[in-house]
């Protein structure tokens, strides 16, 4: 066989001999009268492991190109030679070629472990069912005919919502916009979606902090962005530091989660804040402002967002009710210069046609109520007491071996293990145990962090979970 090794490839092996073979099917030097090499004999040709070989054909065979049969051996699949020499695409060979790339590995297990299997949910960043304003939005749907129009609506979405969200950002959040200047979204994740697609181009250098929900998000080397990190401590990013990358990348833009951060729990400082606005103004780099969580400080306190304080239209404002009323809604909400929200309500409507109008009206009907005020206060002290239990459990089962600052809002806790591990062994462990949360390696640089999440499990469950994963931590420490 006149194949060789591509040892400098970053191409595993057995992909490099299946891309062979397939070759060779497909322009006839391996045609369907003959017999393709034993697994063992083609191994030792080949100077290579058998498991190798046996990869490369189980790949081959889950394309439908060879047939294996005990007795008869390895043949290529006479059906994708009928009269019209029709094939089986290749389909592996497409999904390695796509431009927009795969979450990591770590993030796909998690998100596989969490719908597959009945764990303990210390990772997932929704509320749980039971925080759900479900009455109310029974009585809405229930009551709600149906008025209004069915069909496409208003590129930006649907315009009494819209109204309704001018009106529930300047009372509950500070912010005076127009309804003209505002985007209904398909939940904050695809608001910041449109903004890389439109508004950056490959190549551009933008901030993002370290640690950050943004960290993990494969959008930015999709579209080829390069991304540099702004380092927290206790009060946010240092501003100084924005200076340095604008001066030494020329940022194009700033990703911020400043109020209740995900996921360390910070609250950028209001002086930190402040400043901010002040470099993005004198730069001219807009920054995005991601903000679900500044409805929940645990003080009651309101919040001033960087938008609030923003008077020169220098921040993009994203939010959304996924973490404050349903995540199902599926309710984001983007707010900007007009220009800028035309724009991306263009691209928005390339892709959908505009937002559904049914969940449009169920959420325009639950902001547009008292019940938003009630459940609002209901929420915030229910997730306060859960953060209480979560850091309670964390003193009691871990002790000296952990070290956090205990947040004042928002579903997250930032947690430095101080004992040495194996992450992907802790995380093994735990979900043996029955208990899944985030490896701190998906959201930032540093090693030794873990994100437990206290939205998803009550008192008691978040109690045995944070328990098991001790348990766990004990068997992998060194």
């Amino acid at each position: 066989m006149d194949w060789k090794l591509d040892r400098e490839s970053k191409k595993p092996i057995y992909k490099q001999l299946a891309i062979y073979i397939e070759n060779g099917i497909a322009d006839g030097t391996f045609p369907p009268d003959k017999p393709l090499p034993s697994e063992r004999g083609l191994a030792k040709e080949l100077g290579i492991n058998r498991s190798t070989v046996v990869a490369a054909y189980d790949e081959l065979e889950s394309n439908g190109l060879i047939d294996r049969n005990r007795g008869s051996g390895t043949t290529v699949s006479k059906d994708i030679w009928g009269i019209a020499k029709k094939r089986i695409p290749s389909w592996n060979r497409y999904i390695e070629a796509g431009s927009f790339l795969p979450n990591l590995p770590v993030t796909q297990r998690i998100h596989k472990e969490m719908a597959e299997h009945n764990l303990i949910n210390l990772a997932s960043g929704e509320l749980s069912q039971d925080l759900f304003p479900l009455n109310s939005l029974r009585e809405i749907t229930s009551n709600r005919s149906l008025r209004g129009n069915l069909g496409y609506d208003h590129p930006q979405g649907n315009l009494i919502l819209r109204k309704t969200l001018t009106d529930h950002v300047k009372q509950f959040r500070g912010i005076d916009t127009d309804p003209s200047a505002l985007l209904i979204t398909s939940g904050a994740q695809q608001a910041l979606y449109l903004v890389v697609q439109c508004l950056l181009k490959p190549g551009d250098a933008v901030a993002i902090e370290n640690p950050s929900y943004h960290f993990n998000l494969p959008i930015f080397k999709s579209t080829g962005i390069k991304t540099y990190y702004l380092k927290g401590d206790k009060d946010g990013i240092n501003p100084d530091d924005i200076t340095d990358l604008y001066r030494k990348h020329r940022i194009k833009m700033i990703f911020l989660n400043p109020i209740f951060q995900n996921p360390t729990g910070t609250l950028m400082s209001l002086e930190r804040r402040k400043k901010i606005l002040e470099l993005s103004s004198e730069y001219g780099i807009p920054v995005v402002e991601d903000d679900p969580y500044s409805l929940s400080s645990f003080s009651n306190e309101k919040i001033q967002s960087l938008k609030s304080l923003d008077h020169h239209g220098n921040v993009l404002y994203i939010s959304s009710l996924t973490k404050i009323v349903a995540s199902g809604l599926r309710i984001g909400w983007i707010i900007g210069p007009k220009a800028v929200i035309e724009r991306l309500s263009d691209a928005k409507q390339q892709v959908d046609f505009g937002h559904a109008s049914y969940s449009q009206w169920i959420a325009n009907d639950f902001l547009d109520s008292k019940d938003f005020t009630s459940h609002m206060s209901k929420l915030v002290k229910q997730l306060e007491s859960r953060r209480d239990q979560m850091v309670a459990s964390i003193c009691s089962f871990l002790k000296e071996q952990a070290e956090f600052n205990i947040p004042q809002g928002g579903i997250h806790l930032w947690c430095r293990i101080k004992n040495e591990f194996n992450e992907i062994q802790l995380l093994e462990e735990s979900i043996k145990r029955g208990v899944i949360y985030v490896p701190g390696s998906t959201m930032g640089t540093e090693k030794g962090y873990v994100r437990f999440t206290f939205a998803r499990e009550n008192e008691e469950t978040i109690h045995e979970g944070i328990k098991r994963f001790a348990d766990a931590l004990s068997v992998v420490s060194t």
